[in-house]
């Protein structure tokens, strides 16, 4: 996975930030690139946090879109969209903090035995089991200093499984990487 530069960092969060602004009838959308690493294709997840708390998360593994249009549109879905929150008003904005997530490609692994596989704070899971998804970001499993069975035990109650449904051969896991960056709390 290519690494962005500091400035394309910053230009992602200025955009994230912005589409919310602009969502909430704060200011005008975010200009996007029309060229630069910014134009390729790419899944991304967009936190919004207050005070440390999580506030609203939402993302797509899809690449099918530019990168900063993918983080425009998951910083307006993390705003109103997140079904553990209520959507984020205009008072709201100011003591929010973004982070966004760029992902790279998913791959299964097989399993069980799976916990032998997954590399804590390097990589992210995705469990699916018919129509239940949970997906946790890379950064979760070292913030709650999990296990790798711990970390997979939560990936599943996230998809509204149970506990040690990593184990069976029916659910699907897959792990990713992800370049985590995020504006710094006031």
């Amino acid at each position: 996975m290519s690494s962005l530069s500091p400035d394309d960092r910053a230009r992602l969060l200025a955009i994230a930030r912005g589409a919310v602004a602009a969502h909430l009838g704060l200011g005008p959308p975010p200009v996007l690139p029309a060229k630069g690493p910014l134009t390729r294709p790419a899944g991304a997840f967009v936190s919004l946090h207050v005070g440390g708390a999580l506030r609203g998360c939402i993302g797509t593994f899809r690449a099918d879109l530019p990168l900063a249009e993918v983080v425009a549109r998951m910083a307006v879905s993390a705003a109103r969209e997140d079904p553990r929150f209520a959507p984020v008003a205009a008072a709201d904005l100011p003591g929010i903090t973004v982070s966004v997530s760029v992902l790279g490609p998913s791959r299964p692994i097989p399993g069980p035995p799976r916990a032998r596989t997954v590399a804590i704070g390097e990589q992210g899971l995705l469990v699916r089991r018919g129509l239940n998804r949970g997906t946790l970001l890379p950064r979760v499993a070292v913030e709650q200093g999990w296990t790798p069975q711990e970390f997979l035990k939560h990936a599943c109650l996230k998809a509204g499984l149970h506990a040690r449904s990593w184990e069976e051969v029916e659910t699907e896991v897959h792990v990713f990487e992800a370049e985590e960056f995020g504006e710094v709390a006031a």
